[in-house]
C-alpha cells in the first residue's frame, strides 16, 4: 500500500539557542507598528505566550519528563549573553497573564542557575541597576504587583542585590507600597520589606547605621498607622531586626530616643491585645537598658502607676509561652517600681 505523501515536517523542538532568539524575537514584535491593529497585537502576544511556555518547560520540565540540565545551563547562558533578561523586563507591563506567571517562574530559575563558576544572570542585574528600578515603578501598577513582588523577593535573596536596593532611591517607595489599600499588594511589599532587613547580615545594618534618622522617621509613620495589618506588622519586624546581633549599635541608638519610647507606650494602650503585646516587647528593650537617659527615665516615673495597672492587666494565656511572658512582664514591672521610688522622682 502507498502511503499519501505528507506536506506536513515533522515537529522539531527548539534548541536552546534557537528558543532565546524566539522569545526576544516575539518581544520585539511588539514594538512593530502593526500593533496598533489590535489583531495583529493579539497575535505577537500568543507567540510570546507560546514561546515563554516552551521555556518555561525547557527549564522545569513538564511534569513528565524531567529538564535537560545542559539545555537548562544553555539556555540561562544564553539568556545573559543576548541581553534578554533586560528585554524580558521592560516589556513585562504588557504582557498578558499567564506569559506574565511563566516569566516569574522562568526567571527565578535564570537568577539560581550556575553558568561556569558564577550566577551570570545575577552579575548581569549587578551592572544593570537601572532594571531593578523599572522593577519598582511595575509593582506601582496593581494588575501587576504581585508578580512583580515575587520577582523582586527572589532578587532579594542575593547580597549584592539586596544591597543595591537599600543604596536606591527606590528603597524609600516601599513606605508607600506598604499602606496601598489593596491588602495583597501591601502585604507582599511588606514581606520583601522585612526580608530586606532580615535575611542579609551586613547591608541592612551598614544602611541603618548611615540612614538612622531617616529611616526611623519613616518607620514611625508604620508604628502609627491607621492601618491595623501595618501597625502589628512593623512592631514584630522593629523587634526581629533590632535583636540581630549585627544591629546592636542601631538598636542602642534607637532606646535613647524619647520620641521611640512614646510611640511604644502610646500602642501599649491600644484598643486591640494584639498590638498591645507586641509593642510590650520592644517597650521591655527601653526598660531594661542599663544606660537610660534622664528623659527617660522621668517618662517612666511620671507614667510608672499607669504602666503598672496596665502591664498588670496584659497576659496572652497560651500555656507556657504565658509563663514566659509573665516572668519577662514581671522583671518589667520591677524595674518601673525601682525607678519611681527613686528620691528624686517619684510622683
Amino acid at each position: 500500500m502507498i502511503m499519501p505523501f505528507s506536506f506536513f515536517k515533522p515537529f522539531r523542538p527548539k534548541n536552546p539557542l534557537e528558543l532565546v532568539k524566539a522569545v526576544s524575537e516575539s518581544l520585539l514584535a511588539l514594538d512593530t507598528k502593526t500593533v496598533a491593529e489590535v489583531k495583529a497585537l493579539e497575535n505577537a502576544l500568543e507567540e510570546v505566550e507560546k514561546n515563554f511556555s516552551l521555556m518555561s518547560q525547557m527549564l522545569s520540565g513538564d511534569g513528565e519528563v524531567e529538564p535537560n540540565a545542559e539545555h537548562v545551563t544553555q539556555l540561562t547562558d544564553q539568556i545573559y549573553k543576548e541581553d534578554t533578561l533586560s528585554l524580558l523586563i521592560h516589556k513585562f507591563p504588557i504582557l498578558g497573564w499567564e506569559a506574565r506567571k511563566d516569566l516569574v517562574h522562568c526567571w527565578c530559575i535564570f537568577l539560581r542557575q550556575i553558568v561556569g563558576y558564577s550566577y551570570c544572570c545575577v552579575e548581569y542585574l549587578e551592572t544593570h541597576s537601572e532594571l531593578l528600578d523599572f522593577l519598582f515603578v511595575c509593582y506601582d501598577s496593581k494588575d501587576i504587583a504581585l508578580n512583580c513582588g515575587n520577582m523582586l523577593r527572589e532578587y532579594i535573596k542575593f547580597p549584592g542585590l539586596a544591597k543595591y536596593i537599600f543604596d536606591s532611591i527606590s528603597f524609600e517607595l516601599f513606605f508607600k507600597y506598604v499602606e496601598l489599600r489593596n491588602f495583597d499588594v501591601a502585604s507582599n511589599a511588606f514581606a520583601i520589606f522585612k526580608d530586606l532587613l532580615t535575611k542579609h547580615e551586613t547591608a541592612p545594618s551598614e544602611f541603618l547605621t548611615a540612614h538612622y534618622e531617616e529611616f526611623f522617621v519613616h518607620y514611625k509613620k508604620f508604628l502609627t498607622s491607621e492601618n491595623y495589618v501595618t501597625r502589628i506588622q512593623s512592631l514584630k519586624l522593629l523587634s526581629d531586626f533590632l535583636l540581630e546581633t549585627q544591629n546592636s549599635y542601631i538598636m542602642k541608638c534607637y532606646i535613647l530616643e524619647v520620641r521611640y519610647l512614646k510611640v511604644v507606650m502610646t500602642l501599649l494602650k491600644d484598643s486591640c491585645k494584639n498590638i498591645q503585646i507586641s509593642a510590650f516587647h520592644n517597650y521591655k528593650v527601653f526598660v531594661v537598658n542599663h544606660n537610660k537617659p534622664f528623659e527617660i527615665i522621668v517618662i517612666l516615673a511620671k507614667n510608672h502607676a499607669r504602666l503598672l495597672t496596665l502591664l498588670c492587666n496584659l497576659s496572652v494565656g497560651k500555656g507556657a509561652e504565658d509563663e514566659q511572658f509573665e516572668e519577662k512582664k514581671d522583671m518589667i514591672m520591677k524595674e518601673i517600681h525601682k525607678i519611681s521610688c527613686l528620691p528624686s522622682l517619684a510622683c
